[in-house]
């Protein structure tokens, strides 16, 4: 199973996918997400889920960016569809972003006419420019530049418009960019009983940790086995991430 680029985005199927995944990533590593998020996609995509991952390059109109990353998320949807990589016709969908990428998520799920079996937002992140974009502030151009819609703007148009009903919302406990909880207050408002919370150790990176190929030698050495334990404690956040995903994804799945 290997990445391939598809109608601008970089895809990943299993045989026979028991569902899809659209992934969009953080505003400053969505580029690759291939690269940036290859464990966390890897290992769902090894669970039975065809992963869609649509980089972007973030600009001021987050709207316009979420109508591009859906129109190439479909646009890949028909090319798997037309080369029987994914031959059933009707696979639910759900929706994965990692900090800007909610966002763009939930304006895909208010702006646009979508069906989503549901979302994981991970680290929700709803900065204004001045916040997000280093300079602006020093450059006394605050007040003049602002992301489309803005923060509030956003806000107003989940609370309104926002049509996916079952949502994961995922914080970390040391993560200082997360808003995740002024989204959970709108989203219970909107769909109660429909959202679910969990709080996870880690950080606002978590979901870009990278897998270690440890490789041990003819005999295991001492060395060897501080190596696998190094690796056990710097993915273990990463890990209950990935659980946590699947759980969601599938209460019925094995661990």
């Amino acid at each position: 199973m290997d990445w391939q680029e598809i109608s601008g985005n970089w895809v990943l199927v299993p045989r026979n996918p028991v569902a899809i995944i659209h992934f969009l990533g953080g505003a400053f590593v969505a580029t690759a997400p291939h690269l940036t998020y290859r464990h966390l996609l890897e290992q769902l995509a090894s669970k039975g889920y065809a992963v869609i991952a649509t980089p972007f390059v973030n600009t001021l109109d987050h709207s316009a960016i979420a109508k591009s990353v859906l129109l190439n998320f479909e646009r890949a949807i028909e090319r798997l569809h037309d080369t029987s990589a994914i031959r059933k016709r009707y696979l639910p969908i759900y929706g994965i972003g990692h900090s800007m990428g909610c966002k763009l998520h939930l304006l895909i799920g208010s702006l646009l006419p979508v069906e989503r079996a549901g979302n994981i937002l991970i680290s929700y992140n709803n900065y204004a420019a001045r916040d997000a974009i280093p300079l602006i502030e020093q450059l006394n151009l605050a007040a003049a530049v602002e992301f489309t819609p803005s923060p509030l703007e956003t806000n107003k148009l989940v609370q309104e418009r926002y049509n996916i009903r079952r949502n994961l919302l995922i914080k970390f406990t040391n993560d200082t960019l997360d808003q995740s909880k002024t989204l959970t207050e709108l989203l219970k408002q909107r769909f109660p009983e429909m959202v679910t919370v969990q709080t996870l150790t880690g950080t606002h990176t978590t979901p870009l940790g990278q897998d270690i190929k440890w490789q041990t030698g003819e005999s295991f050495t001492p060395f060897d086995a501080f190596g696998q334990w190094f690796k056990q404690e710097v993915y273990r956040d990463l890990n209950q991430l990935q659980r946590t995903i699947l759980l969601w994804l599938n209460p019925l799945s094995p661990p």
